[in-house]
């Protein structure tokens, strides 16, 4: 183990846990592995791999994150490969044969890869040494995440029933470690965890209505990378456009920019071009960046799950680092009510469900393993159900097994109008003219970000065809008026069930409510970590995932208003620092004034400076943000 750890990665030794995970897989045991955001959990499974004849199969969540490990690995010279979609049937041949035949060790692939007959057929010929499964919380209807094609995986140890299998994960409450257990079959209960404790990580919550003065105020004097995460992508925009303007380098990032630029900006944030990267929950997962020194988080997020995930990207360098959460009431408020958007009522789950099969003309009793490509905009005109009612109840559908669909991405085309004035008579026509203003009085935000557009919906009101308005729109965007992104392809779903009639068709109410519950309880544990103000952050976040830690942090913002009300040496150093007269003081001439600073051995200095308290510049010259100091009372 630790001559190929040495060969391939460079290390002498291995990080806490890794080694005890290794030699459970080894040793043929089914093993879920909890490991903290930059614990290094792919080591685990790609060290035993390469001990071993054969490959490890790795399934992924995130195409973006299979494409970054699959690099890395090539880059050290082992063979690996990644079937994922987007990737065309001959695409997706070639790279399994190359597993038959090509001596790969790894072959990354996505849960909904699992269960199409062309990779069934080549997984059954393949030398399989171990089974990964990355972001395992995804199979566990009690995680944060669950995504149904996970639930798939067990039935595939059946053609390799003596590769061991290895879940993974750096969040599971203890309800959901037994259900990763229950889902995937494991022989014997086997769990490796490490303590989830970041000691180099300070959380701090912040209520205020001034996000913006607030978040200029923290970051400004940040010298390394910065993460801000925003829940929505019209506001991963315009807080990097007024960041720039306050002359604080950022730029953004979320799902709706193409591929490219999504790409571009992330590398150039990695290379250091940008101090600051604002984004949605979409960036993150597999960016192995060591020095981000602040993540903040501008809106709640869904679970403390999510949280831990985000916030854990800060200070992967194991040097001091802080996790923000800027809140108000309105947040709590507005959260609430976008949980209750994401349950439909099952009567609308219904008549989504019955419309589709009526839209697709399908008998009762036919379509059964049928692959379906519809205009999901048309289909949500004629049936009168709100995109997003839509969406959400084909996806709780999704989750009941009876269908699955691509993701919403490729089902509508996007319009963006990047510039602030439309100069209607530079346009070349006047159907034009009427084009754009029609885009302008439908659709909200196309000054601010991309927003979907139903071109069947624009032909109708201007008398026109489909096939005329696309024509139109791409000769705008040749022209630089807007960008147009037209949809990839249709809608595709695959139906899983025959379809059932009015009577037969049911959704659980007690297990959907059920699930609806779950969410409402993901939230309130993020509302009540976020309020509390009497128990050390560290501490809930730990108990939330059933560890147990005796002492506190003593750095987080609750910690540090017990700390300042107890006559201990660190109240009695913010005492003094407090009578202090000068802004700027001469570091030798601080610790004369207060011998407690050097006899901690500079613990107190560095807890001062981490927190924002002290700042000292290359001179030893002591700056005091009255600010901060004075809210510690």
């Amino acid at each position: 183990m630790l001559e190929i750890l040495k060969t391939y990665w460079g290390y002498n030794t291995f990080r806490p846990m890794q080694e005890e995970i290794i030699r459970s897989v080894l040793s043929g045991r089914d093993t879920l592995a909890l490991l903290p955001t930059g614990g290094g959990k792919s080591i685990c499974f790609q060290v035993p791999a390469l001990s071993k004849p054969g490959l490890c199969l790795v399934i992924s969540p995130l195409v973006a994150l299979m494409k970054d490990q699959v690099a890395n690995l090539k880059k050290r010279g082992i063979k690996a490969i990644a079937v994922y979609s987007g990737m065309n049937y001959t695409e997706t041949d070639n790279a399994l044969d190359n597993c038959i035949y090509g001596n790969y060790k790894f072959l990354y692939v996505s849960p909904e890869r699992l269960q199409t007959p062309l990779f069934i057929e080549r997984f059954k010929r393949m030398t399989c040494n171990l089974i990964a499964v990355d972001e395992a919380h995804c199979i566990s209807q009690w995680g944060y995440d669950f995504r149904p094609p996970y639930l798939q995986i067990a039935s595939i140890k059946a053609y390799h029933p003596h590769a061991p299998l290895l879940a993974l994960t750096a969040t599971a409450t203890a309800k959901v470690i037994d259900d990763i257990q229950d889902k995937l079959q494991f022989s014997k209960r086997n769990v490796l965890r490490k303590s989830f404790y970041r000691p180099n990580l300070t959380y701090t919550i912040e209520n205020t209505e001034d996000k913006f003065a607030a978040l200029e105020k923290l970051i400004r004097p940040v010298k390394q990378s910065v993460i801000i995460y925003v829940r929505n992508r019209k506001s991963t925009r315009s807080i990097a456009e007024w960041l720039e303007k306050k002359h604080i380098s950022a730029t953004y990032y979320h799902a709706g920019l193409d591929h490219a630029t999504r790409n571009t900006r992330q590398e150039a944030w990695l290379r250091d071009e940008y101090k600051v990267i604002v984004a949605t929950n979409a960036f993150g997962m597999g960016i192995d960046k060591p020095d981000v020194r602040v993540v903040v988080h501008m809106d709640l997020p869904d679970s403390l799950e999510a949280y831990f995930q985000e916030a854990g990207r800060a200070g992967r360098d194991e040097q001091p680092a802080t996790a923000i959460m800027l809140f108000n009431q309105h947040d709590l408020d507005e959260q609430r009510r976008f949980i209750e958007t994401q349950f439909p009522s099952i009567e609308e789950i219904k008549k989504a469900y019955m419309g589709l099969c009526d839209y697709l003309s399908l008998a009762e009793g036919s379509g059964e393993n049928s692959n379906f490509e519809i205009d999901l905009a048309d289909f949500s005109y004629h049936f009168k159900i709100p995109v997003y009612t839509l969406f959400h109840a084909l996806r709780i559908l999704e989750k009941e097994g009876w269908l699955s669909f691509t993701d919403r991405e490729e089902a509508f085309s996007k319009v963006h109008i990047h510039k602030p004035e439309v100069y209607y008579n530079a346009l070349p026509s006047d159907f034009d003219r009427d084009l754009v203003r029609m885009l302008i009085r439908t659709y909200e935000g196309l000054f601010d970000q991309f927003v979907w557009i139903q071109e069947e919906q624009l032909a109708r009101r201007l008398n026109s065809s489909t096939e005329g308005i696309v024509k139109h729109l791409r000769m705008l965007n040749r022209l630089d008026v807007l960008h147009y992104a037209h949809k990839k392809s249709g809608f595709r779903i695959i139906l899983l069930k025959p379809r059932a009639g009015e009577k037969q068709f049911s959704i659980p109410s007690k297990q959907y409510a059920e699930r609806k519950q779950a969410a409402m309880q993901h939230l309130e544990s993020v509302i009540h970590y976020t309020t509390q103000n009497e128990r050390c952050r560290n501490s809930v976040l730990l108990a939330y995932f059933d560890e147990t830690r005796q002492a506190d942090c003593r750095q987080c913002d609750v910690c540090l208003q017990h700390l300042a009300a107890t006559p201990d040496t660190l109240a009695r150093i913010v005492a003094s620092l407090k009578k202090q007269p000068d802004e700027l003081i001469y570091l030798p001439v601080l610790e004369v004034a207060m011998p407690e600073i050097k006899s901690g051995q500079y613990k107190y200095l560095r807890w001062l400076t981490d927190n924002g308290i002290l700042s000292i510049n290359p001179l030893n010259m002591v700056k005091i943000d009255r600010e901060k100091l004075n809210k510690l009372h």
